[in-house]
């Protein structure tokens, strides 16, 4: 697959083959929502918490005898039972974290660069950097380049004054190509690669 390279300004900047092996392959959706949820789960804290009657800070005696009062058989009020009793069966903190294969991940990966060449959703760039970190000059060339949602993977390295100014545009996402992953990717409706980035990828999956 052949596309052009774009500059910030939205000029032509030449043009690249994007190789089969990894933007040709026929998206699967039970793949890709294998790793998705993989992703979501390991991104939960796990921290909630109640307490349970063990940790209620309460007198454990008897409330009153068993016999003879004419209510109810009750023993400590710590119970689930009374107001300010401990809960039954409430959450702990717990890892929710769950096993994805290496090999599926790496399968996820190249299934959704390859979902979104095939919906058009990929643009080239030849690089990511500005002089200036303010947000309304690349504000304006998005939109020469048509990028309402997008998300950007740049090289190695990020441009500080790209990230700087693209912060503050919603919707837009600035990662290294380390960062890049299934959630994120799916998430936008554009990918915009660096010939750097798209350099990198071909790289790691060789």
């Amino acid at each position: 697959m052949e596309l052009k390279i774009m500059s910030l300004d939205g000029e032509a900047a030449g043009s690249v083959d994007l190789p089969d092996a990894i933007f040709g392959l026929e998206p699967r959706p039970d793949i890709l929502h294998r790793c998705v949820r993989w992703q979501l789960a390991k991104r939960q804290r796990g921290t909630h918490d109640v307490k349970n009657r063990a940790e209620i800070h309460r007198t454990g005696k008897k409330m009153y005898r068993q016999k003879g009062t004419g209510s109810a058989r009750h023993g400590s009020a710590r119970v689930n039972l009374f107001r300010g009793g401990g809960r039954s069966f409430g959450p702990t903190p717990r890892s929710h974290a769950i096993d994805l294969p290496k090999k599926v991940r790496v399968l996820a990966l190249k299934h959704a660069l390859s979902a979104k060449a095939k919906d058009g959703g990929i643009i080239v760039l030849d690089r990511a950097s500005m002089k200036d970190g303010k947000t309304k000059m690349l504000q304006q060339n998005f939109t020469k380049l048509g990028l309402v949602n997008a998300l950007i993977i740049d090289g190695a390295e990020v441009d500080v004054n790209f990230a700087l100014a693209a912060r503050n545009i919603p919707n837009i996402d600035v990662l290294p190509v380390q960062g890049i992953n299934v959630y994120d990717i799916l998430r936008r409706h554009t990918l915009v690669l660096t010939k750097s980035a798209l350099e990198a990828l071909e790289a790691r999956f060789k």
